[in-house]
């Protein structure tokens, strides 16, 4: 153990002593003048500089020079020391010696080894005063031990930070990550839920702090019938709307239709719907086993659909209805007609026709369909004026569309400029729409 009280003279021939242990025990005491401490900082010797790096009472700038330390635990324990004083940071107004201490943070934030960065994101990750640009370094860090414990827990993360992070293309493992948040809000699930992301979709659905609207339910329930690893979880998702339960109740294993039909939270007309879904079912399996052949063709037949859904999720209605359009020929069709204007997309936005107008926007915009979808599952303003323009359509329909399809929140629409002009540059434009990989 270290003297608890040290002489300045006998502390000034320790530090030029030739025998490391002797540097050592006067790098560890807790009592050290903190010029010494900072002379000791360059010693050659790792071991002595590992103690400065430990010792509370090592001066700021001491700690500046090990931050650049060659040797990695002289590092990580400097993260683990500065980590615990991150919390008593002032937001604004640093003094000299907390603008040291922050600089210390972001450097280490940024450090070539991992398991530095490893110990800083495990000691901030759920610290609500946590300096926030060290925060958002640690959340888009390339390696998931490190930004994955920030993602998942710290309070510092905005809404618009994590929306930022699942468009960045974040390493394997980032978005289930953000999907065990509590809670997630509703854009980020939208966000999670138009990606490919499949683990992350079944993270989302099992978190019921998860908000998730209902209309990104329906866009998962339309791919649930390839994916069996969501069935269990979109069972007992809760608040689960009747029309969501009718449809589980036509394709989930019969273990999971008995927990659906046992669920008292549902009320009387989701039960109803089950009902119904379950009769159609059983006639339909019951229709199966009397038709031989036939019968079990139509079982393979829906099947096959199960697999199409994992990349068609809305088949082609005109398969099963007279030859009808799907939105997305509708849409090539009038394009090519020279029909695909502006009162056509306006005309179907009036009647509530998504689809179409999805569909109008990804073939004006020489877009994938997916693309438009991601946009506007965002809910992001910017983003979907950016989309309107690129289409070749007014601000007065981008209005419309923020409202209507978006579902922006009136207070964070984008009006139109002087009653009419897209109120952002063509730059800023473009950067949205690289933002979205929209090229």
């Amino acid at each position: 153990m270290p003297e608890k009280t040290l002489d300045y003279d006998a502390a000034k021939q320790m530090v030029c002593s030739d025998d490391p242990s002797v540097r050592r025990r006067l790098a560890a005491h807790p009592d050290a003048w903190p010029e010494l401490l900072y002379y000791l900082a360059s010693d050659n010797r790792p071991e002595v500089r590992r103690e400065i790096s430990i010792n509370p009472a090592t001066p700021r700038q001491a700690d500046l020079l090990l931050v650049h330390d060659q040797d990695v635990t002289v590092r990580s324990n400097l993260a683990l020391k500065i980590a615990r004083i991150a919390p008593d940071l002032p937001p604004e107004r640093l003094d000299e010696i907390e603008r040291m201490t922050l600089d210390i943070l972001e450097s280490l934030a940024r450090d070539q080894a991992t398991e530095v960065r490893v110990i800083l994101s495990e000691q901030l990750k759920s610290v609500p005063t946590a300096p926030s640009r060290v925060i958002g370094v640690l959340a888009r860090d390339v390696e998931l031990s490190v930004c994955g414990p920030v993602l998942r827990n710290s309070p510092i993360l905005s809404e618009d930070d994590l929306l930022e992070i699942v468009f960045g293309g974040p390493p394997g493992g980032a978005l289930a990550a953000i999907a065990e948040r509590h809670p997630v809000p509703p854009l980020v699930s939208d966000a999670i839920a138009t990606s490919d992301d499949v683990n992350a979709i079944t993270t989302l659905l099992k978190n019921p702090s998860a908000q998730i609207r209902e209309e990104t339910l329906d866009r998962i329930i339309d791919q649930a019938p390839a994916y069996e690893v969501w069935h269990e979880p979109l069972v007992w998702r809760p608040q689960l709307p009747p029309r969501a339960a009718a449809r589980l109740a036509c394709f989930v294993a019969d273990s999971l239709l008995q927990a659906l039909k046992t669920r008292t939270d549902l009320g009387p007309l989701a039960s109803r719907q089950i009902a119904e879904a379950v009769r159609n079912r059983l006639t339909r399996q019951s229709g199966a086993e009397d038709g031989g052949g036939e019968g079990r063709s139509e079982v393979k037949g829906a099947e096959a659909g199960k697999e199409k859904a994992k990349d068609k999720p809305k088949a082609r209605s005109g398969d099963a209805a007279g030859g009808e359009e799907s939105p997305a020929d509708k849409a090539k069709r009038l394009k090519l007609d020279g029909k695909l204007d502006e009162a056509a997309v306006a005309a179907a936005l009036t009647d509530g026709d998504r689809a179409f107008v999805l569909a109008a926007l990804a073939e004006l915009a020489e877009t994938a369909a997916t693309s438009v979808d991601r946009v506007l599952a965002s809910h992001s303003a910017r983003g979907v004026t950016a989309l309107v323009w690129r289409a070749g359509l007014s601000m007065r329909l981008a209005r419309q569309v923020q409202l209507r399809l978006a579902q922006i929140p009136p207070k964070q629409v984008l009006n139109p400029a002087n009653g009419i002009d897209f109120p952002l540059s063509e730059k800023d434009m473009r950067w949205q729409l690289d933002f979205f990989d929209i090229s």
